[in-house]
């Protein structure tokens, strides 16, 4: 009997707003989402406010070294507490200068002690699920949501075997990219190399090798794996005494954030942030050993953007446009058996988390 061909998800996933409304409340506000760096934290009191689901969240680090986040409001009157990023010695909110300890307890408010019956422990900021991971900072609006290594497990101890100086990288750069297109389809782009042979020649002559292409599920993790071209035809040097330096690894982490490894152990990094139906920001990042500054990696950073980037802006641009036509009828997806990298089997499991998410 032959097996049913398995179609891509309708256009309305794409364009309907009312789709992207409940995404954010049933699978964006329920899955582990990358705030920030550990680095952006390196003393009690500094802190950074970010946005994730339409909610405006801050992480901040204590006196005990804990990183913790909460939601940006003040529990009096709702003023936000905190924007871009800084340090404080304690929180106070800019309304009536209510103040929080570190923890998020309430420390003082003017006159409080006018309202009777009233106790600083009946109140304290509402805090968020968070992990480091690898010193990248995850966060997830679900309470009850299951730790990430159970989501993607595995993962954390291939990256560190990967990454062997992970915990002394920090941000050289995070590059932000504006793309006219709805999340998903940035990272189901993203997420096969079905495409790559025709429109990323730089990529899959210069750093990969397409033959040993392959992408597998790990959990909520697509994991994807190749040697690379050879080292002759590498644009900058590497160190192949390592482990794994002459290897490409990604792992894609549903549904917003993927870590690369580049050969010779180069690290950088997707996150996307999904801004309206239409419209999403990725940030590519690239990483060195305590910051500091490389022209291997500020050349590779700047090629890829020349390349691959503006390559795949190009694309998906066009599949949202594409998206709206009356004309557009999903095609089947091209799944091979053998998975390689003409094959999107990668892209009928992300749209079953999507379907999971929404259609129960």
């Amino acid at each position: 009997m032959t097996a049913p061909v398995i179609r891509a998800l309708a256009a309305r996933y794409y364009t309907d707003p009312s789709v992207y409304e409940a995404e954010r409340e049933r699978l964006l506000a329920r899955t582990w989402q990358f705030a920030g760096h550990a680095s952006q934290l390196a003393n009690p009191g500094d802190y950074f406010a970010f946005e994730i689901s339409g909610e405006s969240l801050f992480c901040i680090k204590g006196r005990d070294g804990v990183v913790r986040t909460f939601y940006n409001v003040c529990q009096h009157r709702a003023h936000q507490l905190l924007s871009g990023a800084g340090s404080v010695r304690v929180l106070v909110c800019p309304y009536h200068a209510w103040t929080y300890e570190l923890t998020g307890e309430l420390r003082a408010g003017p006159n409080l002690a006018a309202v009777e019956g009233f106790e600083r422990a009946m109140v304290c900021l509402t805090e968020v699920r968070t992990e480091v991971f690898a010193n990248f900072i995850f966060v997830n609006l679900d309470d009850d949501a299951r730790p990430m290594d159970e989501w993607f497990p595995g993962v954390r101890d291939e990256f560190m075997e990967w990454v062997p100086d992970w915990e002394r990288l920090q941000p050289l750069e995070w590059v932000e990219v504006q793309e006219r297109c709805n999340w998903k389809i940035s990272v189901e782009n993203y997420s096969e190399c079905y495409h790559c042979a025709r429109n990323h020649h730089t990529f899959t002559s210069g750093v990969v090798k397409p033959q040993t292409y392959d992408i597998r599920p790990q959990g909520y993790c697509l994991r994807h794996t190749t040697e690379c071209a050879g080292i002759d035809m590498l644009t900058y040097e590497i160190d192949t005494t390592r482990p794994h330096a002459e290897e490409y690894s990604s792992w894609f982490l549903w549904p917003m954030f993927s870590f690369q490894v580049y050969p010779g152990n180069v690290l950088n990094t997707y996150h996307w942030r999904a801004l309206d139906p239409q419209n999403v920001v990725a940030w590519r990042g690239w990483y060195t050993v305590d910051g500091g500054d490389s022209e291997t990696i500020r050349r590779l950073a700047a090629q890829d953007r020349a390349t691959t980037v503006e390559e795949d802006i190009l694309l998906v641009e066009s599949v949202q446009r594409g998206l709206k036509s009356r004309g557009y009828v999903p095609g089947p997806l091209v799944i091979d058996p053998e998975r390689g990298l003409r094959s999107e089997h990668s892209i009928q499991i992300m749209q079953q988390w999507v379907r999971n998410a929404l259609d129960d």
